[in-house]
C-alpha cells in the first residue's frame, strides 16, 4: 500500500508524502501515527471532519494559526529529553517559546470561533492550556544565549538571582584586575609583550618570549619562575597565585548556582509535565488539521460521508499519490473514476490488460478509506464510506525464500489469512490471485476465493485478474 514509506524504504512516493502539509515535527508525527492506525469510531472521525473542515472554510483563521505553527519548537522532545535527565538550557528555552505558541494558539482559536462550532475544537482550546506562570519564570531566568549543555553555564539571565549575579561581579572584576596585573608586569620588566595567559595545567602565568626572559632572570623578586619552552618561559607570582584562586573559586560557586537554578527549573517543568504534555498534542491536533485544510484547498479533496453503514460509494475519486505525480512531473491530470460497492453489488470484478490501471484503481479506492477513516477530507467529488473495520490488500508479487516460501505459497498463505478474517464490515483489494500455477489451477483458485468473499466474508471486496473467464 505504500501509506508511509514506498516497497524501497523512501518517504516519497509514499502516501504520507504526498499529503503532508504540517509545519511542526509534532505535527508530522502525529500525522504518520493517524495514517497507520486509521480509527472506526463514526463520531471520532467526524470530530476530527469538523475541526479540518473549520480552517478549509476560514482562510483567515488558517493563515494565522499556521503562521503561529511555524514558530512552535517541539515541545514534545524537549519535555522527554528534561524528564529523562538529559535536557538542557535550550530545551527550556523550547519550552518556553512552545507555551507562548501554544498561549497564541488558544488565544486566536478561541477570538474566532466559537467552540461549539466545531465538535472537540472546545477541547483542543481547553487542552491548550494556560502556562504564564511557567513562562514568566522561564522568560525571566534564562539568558538571551544559551548553551548545549548546563555544566557550560552563563545561560542565568543577569537580575534573576542577586546572589548569582554577585559571584559572576566577583569573577569577572578579578578578571579585569588579570589584565591590569599585566600592564603592571610589563611596566616593571619592560616588556611591553609580556602577557597573563592560562591553560587547565598551569593556570594562570606570566609569559614572555626567550629573547627578553634574560631581563627578568632567574632571581626576580615579584616574578618566580615556572617553565621553559623553546620559544617562551613562563612566570608566576604570589599575587597572580591569589587572583586565580578568587577567579577559580568565584567561576566555581557561580556555576553551583546556576546549576541549582537549572535543576530548580527542570523541577517545575516536570512537575507541568502532564499540562504541557497535553499542549503538545493539541498543537500537534492543530497542525494536522490545519495542514490536511491546506492540502484539501489546494489538491480538490472533499469531506467524505463517514457512518455506521454498509455503504461504499465514491464518485470521481482520485488517487492522491499517482495524481500529485502527474501534476508534478508530467503535467497531466489524473482521470477520476466511481465505485459503488452497494449491498447487492458489494464486489467488483476488474479485469483488463497490463497497464490498464487496474492496481491504481484498487489502491485509491483503499487509500480514499483509510484517508476518510483518520479524519481527512479526500481526493473525490463525493464520498460516502460505511465504517470499514479492517482493510485486507493481497498486492504484487515476492517471496520468502529464507522460509522456505515461494512466491505463489506466500500469495496463497496472505490470501488464506484474508478469507479466514475478513468480515462483513471490512474491505478486501486482491490483485492477481492464483499466479505461479498452471493456468486452470490458478482460474479455479481466483473462482473459489472470489466466491468465498462473495458468499462467506459477504465483505465489500475489488478483485483484479487475467482470468477473464
Amino acid at each position: 500500500m505504500e501509506i508511509v514509506q514506498t516497497l524501497t524504504g523512501a518517504r516519497s512516493g509514499s502516501l504520507l508524502h504526498a499529503i503532508d502539509r504540517t509545519l511542526t515535527s509534532a505535527g508530522a508525527r502525529m500525522l504518520a501515527q493517524r495514517l497507520a492506525a486509521p480509527i472506526t469510531d463514526p463520531a471520532a472521525i467526524n470530530a476530527r471532519l469538523d475541526i479540518v473542515q473549520l480552517f478549509v472554510e476560514d482562510a483567515e483563521l488558517r493563515g494565522a494559526v499556521r503562521s503561529t505553527l511555524k514558530r512552535c519548537p517541539d515541545l514534545e522532545r524537549a519535555l522527554s529529553r528534561l524528564s529523562l535527565g538529559r535536557g538542557g538550557p535550550r530545551d527550556l528555552a523550547a519550552i518556553c517559546d512552545a507555551a507562548c505558541r501554544a498561549s497564541d494558539l488558544r488565544k486566536t482559536l478561541a477570538e474566532a470561533v466559537d467552540p461549539t462550532a466545531a465538535q472537540g475544537l472546545a477541547h483542543i482550546i481547553n487542552a491548550l492550556g494556560q502556562h504564564d506562570v511557567l513562562i514568566d519564570r522561564l522568560t525571566r531566568a534564562l539568558g538571551a544565549e544559551l548553551p548545549l549543555l548546563a555544566r557550560d553555564g552563563g545561560f542565568i539571565a543577569a537580575g534573576y538571582l542577586p546572589e548569582l549575579d554577585e559571584q559572576r561581579e566577583l569573577r569577572d572584576e578579578s578578571r579585569r584586575l588579570i589584565a591590569s596585573l599585566q600592564q603592571k608586569y610589563a611596566n616593571l620588566t619592560g616588556i611591553a609583550s609580556l602577557k597573563i595567559r592560562h591553560n587547565n595545567v598551569l593556570g594562570y602565568f606570566v609569559e614572555v618570549t626567550q629573547t627578553h626572559a634574560a631581563k627578568i632572570g632567574t632571581g626576580h623578586e615579584v616574578l618566580i619562575h615556572r617553565q621553559t619552552l623553546a620559544s617562551a618561559v613562563r612566570y608566576t607570582s604570589v599575587e597572580l597565585s591569589d587572583f586565580a584562586d578568587r577567579i577559580s573559586r568565584a567561576g566555581d560557586q557561580a556555576l553551583r548556582l546556576e546549576l541549582a537554578v537549572f535543576d530548580d527549573l527542570v523541577g517545575e517543568v516536570v512537575a507541568r509535565g502532564d499540562d504541557l504534555s497535553r499542549a503538545a498534542q493539541m498543537v500537534a491536533a492543530t497542525d494536522v488539521a490545519s495542514a490536511l485544510a491546506e492540502l484539501a484547498i489546494e489538491r480538490r479533496h472533499v469531506r467524505p460521508r463517514v457512518d455506521s453503514s454498509s455503504a461504499f460509494r465514491i464518485v470521481g475519486g482520485r488517487h492522491p499519490v499517482v495524481e500529485a505525480a502527474l501534476e508534478g512531473g508530467m503535467n497531466a491530470a489524473f482521470i477520476a473514476n466511481d465505485c459503488d460497492l452497494a449491498e447487492q453489488n458489494r464486489l467488483w470484478l476488474i479485469t483488463g490488460p497490463n497497464m490498464a490501471g487496474k492496481s491504481t484503481f484498487l489502491r485509491q479506492n483503499a487509500l480514499i478509506t483509510i484517508l476518510a477513516q483518520m479524519g481527512a477530507y479526500v481526493p473525490a467529488l463525493e464520498a460516502h464510506i460505511g465504517i470499514v473495520d479492517r482493510l485486507f490488500s493481497r498486492v504484487g508479487a515476492a517471496d520468502d525464500l529464507a522460509r522456505g516460501r515461494s512466491t505463489f505459497m506466500v500469495e496463497m498463505i496472505e490470501a488464506a489469512v484474508i478469507l479466514n478474517q475478513a468480515t462483513p464490515r471490512s474491505l478486501v483489494i486482491l490483485d492477481e490471485i492464483g499466479r505461479g500455477t498452471a493456468t486452470f489451477d490458478g482460474l479455479s483458485i481466483a473462482w473459489a476465493t472470489i466466491e468465498h468473499l462473495h458468499e462467506v466474508n459477504r465483505c465489500r471486496a475489488l478483485f483484479a485478474t487475467h482470468f477473464h473467464e
